[in-house]
C-alpha cells in the first residue's frame, strides 16, 4: 500500500521531492499551452480533417439554436480569464516559498488531466463528434469533482485557477454540449427539458454557496448563466429559457456578495468548512 501510495500521482503529499516538482513544471506548462493553443486556434480556424460538419468552436455553438447556446464573447472572455489566472497559478511551481510550492503541486495531477481533457473535448467538439466529447466533458467533471472534495479550502490563486473556474465550466458545458448532441435540438420538447434542466445551475450554484461558502463558485456560475441568458435573448425574446438564465444569474450573483464581503472584510474566518473543522480540532489534538 506505502508502494501504491507512493508511485500514486493523485495522492495527498505534504511535501514532494525536487524531481517531483520538476515534472510538474514541465507537464503543467506543456498541457496548459496545449489547451491554449488548440481553443486559440480552433476559434478563429475550423478543423480540415473528419467526416462530419467541421467549424470553429463558436460557429458550432451558433450553429445549433439549443436552450443552452451561450454568447460567445461572455464565454470567451471567460476562458481568458481562466488561462491568465492558470499561469499564475503555474507561476506558483516555480516559487522559492516552499508552502507555496507544495500546495501548487498538490493539485498538479487533477490540473494536467483537465487540460488534456479539454484538448480532446475541442477537438472533438469541432469535428461534430459531440458524443465522444460529452464523455470527456463527463470525464473532466469526475476529475474536477474528485480535486474540489479533496482540496476544498486551498489559497485562492489555487482554488479558482485549478477548480473552481473548470468546474463550473464543465457542468454548464455538459448540458451545452448535451442540448448539441440529442437528436432535434431545437424541437419544443428539447426546449422544455431545457427549461427543467438550467434549473440545475442554481441547485449546484447554491450548494457550493452555502454549504462551502464558496462564492468563486457562485460568481462563476452566474457569468456562464449570463452568456446563456443573452444568447437565448437574442434568439427569441418571447420565451422562458432567457428569463430563467438571468433569474439564475441574479440570485447566484446576490448569495455570492452576501458571501464574499464578510469575507472580503474579514468577519468570514475560513473560506472552507473543512478547514474550519481541521483549525478547531487542532488545538485539542495538540492538548
Amino acid at each position: 500500500m506505502e508502494r501504491i501510495h507512493h508511485i500514486n500521482p493523485f495522492a495527498k503529499r505534504d511535501s514532494h521531492s525536487k524531481n517531483t516538482v520538476i515534472t510538474y513544471k514541465v507537464l503543467t506548462t506543456i498541457t496548459w499551452l496545449l489547451s491554449i493553443v488548440v481553443s486559440f486556434y480552433y476559434t478563429f480556424h475550423k478543423p480540415h480533417d473528419g467526416v462530419w460538419y467541421r467549424r470553429k468552436i463558436w460557429a458550432q455553438n451558433d450553429a445549433y439554436y439549443t436552450a443552452f447556446r451561450m454568447n460567445h464573447i461572455i464565454a470567451s472572455i471567460y476562458w481568458l480569464v481562466l488561462f491568465v489566472l492558470q499561469g499564475g497559478y503555474i507561476a506558483h511551481l516555480f516559487s522559492s516559498n516552499v508552502e507555496k510550492l507544495n500546495a501548487a503541486c498538490s493539485v498538479g495531477s487533477h490540473f494536467i488531466i483537465n487540460n488534456l481533457f479539454h484538448f480532446a473535448f475541442v477537438m472533438l467538439f469541432v469535428r461534430s463528434l459531440f458524443g465522444w466529447a460529452e464523455l470527456f466533458i463527463i470525464l473532466n467533471f469526475i476529475n474536477l469533482t474528485s480535486l474540489y472534495f479533496r482540496y476544498p479550502g486551498y489559497a485562492r490563486f489555487i482554488h479558482n485557477a485549478v477548480v473552481s473556474m473548470p468546474l463550473a465550466w464543465t457542468f454548464v458545458a455538459i448540458y451545452w454540449n448535451g442540448a448539441i448532441m440529442v437528436p432535434h435540438p431545437n424541437s419544443l420538447v428539447a426546449r422544455i427539458f431545457g427549461n427543467i434542466f438550467i434549473w440545475s445551475i442554481l441547485v449546484y450554484g447554491l450548494f457550493f454557496i452555502i454549504v462551502y461558502k464558496d462564492y468563486t463558485m457562485g460568481f462563476n456560475l452566474s457569468v456562464l448563466s449570463a452568456a446563456i441568458g443573452v444568447s437565448q435573448f437574442f434568439r427569441q425574446v418571447i420565451a422562458f429559457q432567457w428569463i430563467f438564465a438571468f433569474i439564475i444569474m441574479a440570485i447566484l450573483f446576490i448569495a455570492t456578495v452576501v458571501v464574499a464581503i464578510p469575507s472580503a472584510t474579514g468577519r468570514d474566518i475560513k473560506f472552507a468548512r473543512a478547514r474550519n473543522g481541521d483549525a478547531e480540532r487542532a488545538p485539542l489534538l495538540s492538548e
